[in-house]
């Protein structure tokens, strides 16, 4: 639906010690999701669906970015949008790129400084 937030992430560098605090705070389980990279990502389940993300800060282009909360909105085309929000004075910081299962992502830095993700998603 557009406009709206669809999915939420930790973005960590210590996956381990947020699977046990959620898990003994929210009673959430995780489950493993390989990437195209290598990686993993963890999906964080309650009664057996996703409900969020556990994103590893594990990469050279993560060395300043502190452990946070990441949100997306859903958009109906990604490409476009972005578009429009370079033309608005967004800044364009990764994507749009498709993540297989997921759908098409951009990362987008707003004029005041703010960071969103957008997706169009796939079925």
């Amino acid at each position: 639906m557009h406009g709206r937030i669809v999915w939420n992430e930790l973005n960590t560098r210590d996956p381990e010690a947020a699977k046990a605090f959620y898990g003994t705070v929210i009673g959430w389980t995780f489950a493993p999701k390989e990437m195209s990279d290598g990686r993993t990502y963890w999906l964080a389940m309650a009664d057996g669906e996703p409900v969020a993300g556990l994103f590893t800060l594990d990469a050279d282009q993560h060395a300043d970015i502190p452990d946070h909360w990441f949100a997306y909105l859903e958009v109906d085309d990604v490409d476009a949008r972005a578009a429009t929000a370079i033309a608005g004075g967004g800044t364009l910081r990764t994507g749009p790129e498709d993540i297989p299962g997921v759908g098409r992502l951009a990362v987008i830095r707003d004029p005041v400084g703010a960071y969103l993700g957008w997706m169009t998603p796939r079925p």
